[in-house]
Parts: C-alpha cells; sequence; structure tokens
C-alpha cells in the first residue's frame, strides 16, 4: 500500500511539472507562429478535471506494475536459475553419456539420441499445457475435484507464468509455490524434472525400441503418468500435498522419490516386460562398450543431483544447505556399498559397481533430503547401494526379464526404499516449512500421532499402480498400432545405423 501511495505522489508530482512547464513556455510572437503553436498547446494542455486524473491513474499504474517486478529475491532466484540448469545438465549430457556408455557401441548414438529427443518433445508439451496440468489449481479449492488433475488455466504459460493475458512481462512469484522467485524460473525448473524423467525409462528399452516409438511413447506416458502424478504430489491441492487445504494424508517427496523415481522405474519394468528380451540375451555377453564415457556420465548426474535436490527447497536458504548435504553423504556411502557387496560375492570391486551405487543412493535420498537428518540420509544411502546391488544382480536373473541397463532395479527399487526411508527416519524440525504450511500436520508429526511410514508405503503404492496401468495402456497402444520393437535384423546391425543412418565410431575407432 505505501508502495502505491508513493507512486501516486510521484505521478501527481510529475503531472503538475508538466502544467507548470507548458504555462512557461514561451507564447507565439509573431502570426506565422501561431497556427502552429496554438494546436500543440491545445493538444498539451488537459480539457477537464476527469482527463488530468486517468493521466495521474496510468502513470500510478505503470510505476505500481514496474515495482511488482522486483518483489522476488535476486539471490534465490539466481540460485534456482542455476539448479534449472543444472538439473538439465543430468539429462545433456549426464545421462546420455551414462546410458551411452552402458550399451555396445553398435547402439551409442542411438541411446544419446534418445535423451536428445526426449528433452525437446517434453519442452514442447511442457510449454503448451503440460505445466498447466502439472501445477493448476484444478479450479477450485476442492481436493477431490483438483487432487489429480492441475487444468489448462495457464494453456501457453499464459496468466502470471511468463506473460498476462495482455502479453505483459509477469515478473512476480506466485505465493503457492514460492514466494522470493518469479513464477517462470519455477515453471523452468519443474519443466527439467519433467524432461529426466521419461529419459530414464530409456535404460530398459536400450538397443530394441524404434525411434518413432520411443517418442510416441516418451510424449503419451507424460500425458497419462508423469503429469497427474506431479499434480498429486506438489500441484495446488494435489491429493498428496500436505501443504494444502491442511491435508493430513498427504506424503513426503522433497524432489521426486514417487513422481520421478518410482514412476520411471516401474515403467522401464513395463517396457522390459513388453518389449521382450534383447536378441541374444542372457546367453551372449553384452558389457559395457565405454566405461570411461560411463564414469564422465555418472559423475555429471552426481554434480547436476545437487540442484535437483538442493534446488527444490526453492531458494537458497539452510533447507537447500541441508538437502545439498544429505545428498552427498547419501551418495558416497551408496557407492561404497555397491561395491563392498561385490567384493564379498564376486571378489572384486568394479568401477561400473561404484557408479551405479552412486547413482542409487542419488535416487534413494531424493524422496528424503530435506525431511531426515545427515545420520538418516547415511543410513539410507548404504542401504540403497546393498539392496539396489541385490535386485540388479540377482532379481532380475531370478525372474528373467531383460532390463537393458537396470533402470527398474536402481530407479524403481531405490525410489521406493527412498520413499519409505523418508517416513523412517523422518525428522519434522529440520524442514521449516511444515509448521509454517500446515501446522496441524506439523502437531501430529511432533506428537508421534501421524502415520508418516503408513502413508508413505501408500504413496508408492499407488504411484507404482498409476506407473504399471498408464505404462500398459501406452505400450499396448503402440504394440499393435506401429509396432514397439525394430526387426531382429535391424537390431543385429545396430540401431545407430538401421533408425538413423550414423555410426558412432569410425572403422579405426
Amino acid at each position: 500500500m505505501a508502495r502505491i501511495v508513493v507512486s501516486i505522489i510521484a505521478a501527481l508530482a510529475l503531472t503538475c511539472g508538466s502544467l507548470v512547464s507548458a504555462a512557461d513556455a514561451p507564447q507565439a510572437t509573431s502570426p506565422a507562429d501561431a497556427p502552429a503553436a496554438a494546436p500543440a498547446a491545445a493538444a498539451d494542455a488537459p480539457k477537464t478535471v476527469e482527463e488530468r486524473l486517468a493521466v495521474v491513474e496510468a502513470q500510478a499504474k505503470a510505476a505500481t506494475d514496474s515495482l511488482n517486478q522486483v518483489t522476488f529475491n535476486p539471490g534465490d532466484n539466481a540460485w534456482m536459475l542455476m539448479c534449472t540448469a543444472l538439473v538439465l545438465l543430468m539429462t545433456l549430457p549426464g545421462l546420455a553419456l551414462f546410458y551411452g556408455g552402458l550399451v555396445r557401441r553398435k547402439n551409442v548414438l542411438s541411446t544419446m539420441m534418445q535423451s536428445l529427443a526426449i528433452a525437446c518433445i517434453v519442452t514442447v508439451i511442457w510449454t503448451v499445457c503440460g505445466y498447466a496440468i502439472a501445477f493448476g489449481d484444478g479450479g477450485g479449492p476442492d481436493v477431490k475435484t483438483s487432487g489429480f488433475w492441475g487444468g489448462f488455466k495457464q494453456f501457453m504459460m499464459l496468466n502470471a507464468v511468463f506473460v498476462d493475458d495482455k502479453g505483459l512481462l509477469v515478473g512476480a512469484p506466485n505465493g503457492d509455490y514460492a514466494m522470493s522467485i518469479p513464477h517462470g524460473t519455477f515453471c523452468l525448473f519443474q519443466l527439467m524434472f519433467a524432461i529426466i524423467t521419461p529419459a530414464l525409462i530409456c535404460g530398459a528399452y536400450a538397443e530394441r525400441m524404434k525411434f518413432t516409438s520411443t517418442a510416441l511413447f516418451s510424449a503419451l506416458w507424460l500425458f497419462l503418468v508423469y503429469l497427474p502424478l506431479a499434480h498429486m504430489v506438489w500441484g495446488k491441492n494435489g491429493y498428496f500435498n500436505w501443504g494444502f487445504n491442511s491435508n493430513m494424508h498427504g506424503a513426503f517427496d522433497f524432489a521426486g522419490g514417487t513422481v520421478v523415481h518410482i514412476s520411471s522405474g516401474v515403467a522401464a519394468l513395463m517396457c522390459a516386460l513388453f518389449l521382450g528380451k534383447r536378441k541374444g540375451y542372457p546367453h551372449t555377453m553384452m558389457p559395457p562398450h565405454n566405461l570411461p564415457m560411463c564414469f564422465i556420465g555418472a559423475s555429471l548426474l552426481w554434480v547436476g543431483w545437487f540442484g535437483f535436490n538442493a534446488g527444490s527447497a526453492l531458494c537458497a536458504s539452510g533447507l537447500a544447505t541441508l538437502a545439498f548435504a544429505n545428498t552427498q553423504i547419501a551418495t558416497a556411502c551408496a557407492a561404497i556399498a555397491w561395491p563392498i557387496a561385490e567384493w564379498i560375492l564376486r571378489g572384486k570391486p568394479t568401477v561400473l559397481g561404484g557408479l551405479s551405487g552412486a547413482v542409487a543412493g542419488l535416487v534413494a535420498i531424493t524422496p528424503a533430503a530435506g525431511f531426515v537428518t545427515p545420520g538418516g540420509a547415511l543410513v539410507i544411502g548404504l542401504v540403497a547401494g546393498a539392496l539396489c546391488f541385490a535386485t540388479t544382480g540377482y532379481l532380475k536373473r531370478a525372474l528373467g526379464y531383460d532390463d537393458a541397463l537396470d533402470a527398474f532395479g536402481i530407479h524403481g527399487i531405490g525410489g521406493m526404499w527412498g520413499a519409505i526411508a523418508t517416513g523412517i527416519f523422518f525428522s519434522p524440525g529440520v524442514n521449516p516449512n511444515i509448521a509454517i504450511l500446515n501446522a496441524d500436520l506439523a502437531k501430529a508429526l511432533e506428537a508421534g500421532t501421524h502415520p508418516v511410514i503408513w502413508l508413505q508405503i501408500k504413496a508408492v503404492v499407488i504411484t507404482a499402480v498409476i506407473s504399471v496401468v498408464g505404462s500398459s495402456i501406452v505400450l499396448a497402444a503402440i504394440k499393435y498400432t506401429i509396432g514397439l520393437r525394430v526387426t531382429s535384423e535391424d537390431e543385429g546391425t545396430g540401431l545407430d545405423v538401421t533408425q538413423h543412418g550414423e555410426e558412432g565410431y569410425g572403422e579405426a575407432a
């Protein structure tokens, strides 16, 4: 209010000053000058009180709009833009290099192209309606009607994301999600999450899915699985969003254990089942063709993950520091646990085991990063490394599915463990937002009467069911229309040549 009053006073001063200047201006001294001066004077001088007030109101509105553009915190905004870039780094080039190094050399380009194509496709969908579906308010405050779908209120990112319905720049925050950064920054940050999630699924169907099917599956899966889950967990009035409407049945997912990892991991399993095994699997050895490439990719994932987890604090705060620390601790512990398990059971710790353990730790700490202490993060990481080693090494072999790059074993199982572990090691005092956004929930947590572990398990089950059903619908539709899998001949030749007409390495390589 004070800003508006000051703006109005300033506008009045400017208006009065212009009137005084007009009155003091020299008058025409000759008949030749008079015809030109008279119209100018008539145009400059307001004729009525109403016209003068209209000028003042217009100037006051312009001043107020200008003030609204700088209500965010520049430091928080700089931090969040950097985190946004770090999360994109996870997909391009991090995941592309990691997955590209894991496949055989004849499929390296096709695997990397999948990450690139998905990043572009998701960006277009997000711009048109993806953000609106995930983070719209569903048209009303009732959780029953808006708990699963955000609607199309912000179609094409209009109305308070980047520009308003008049085409004017909007720089103000959206108080529903983040008070200290522009709404557009929040939108871009969440876009990077939407990009990496379907890209993770590529690990399951690597070396055998057609490129056209990859593109279509990723687009449809985003609509049927990711966007509804993102709204349920993080969107305004979302079913699992504990921060709205005194929600007492919500689930805690700081940076995407359910939305990103469980959903993509379960979808990866469904892809493996629908596609069947690779030609020659498991009798033919299919080792990674370039472990140094994997090392670089996994390292970029680790670095980018700080934007993923610490950025989910949505400001440069102590909570971001906690999430940063928990991410480092859990990842290091998991990267130790996996090779130790290999050492004990197989005689040698491998580089690939260390890298896979690091990714498992990153996955597991994601939902818990802003809700547990460093001690809890340490245990979460240790268990994640050993558990994901057992899943990828023994469960896959026992059940006989071909999850080519272990997307389900690491992201699915690691995400489930992390979501449940969030409830086990939950420490309400470390996250001040709980008391700010939902006082009743904070009191119940402090009193130990809130069934946090049970609600985390419930969220895991519901997320898995949504992913199974949605993924199966999309996969079945594609399978019985354009087909999912390349021909046996194309698979033998390699997808680089048959799908893209290129080779990753020359003959001398």
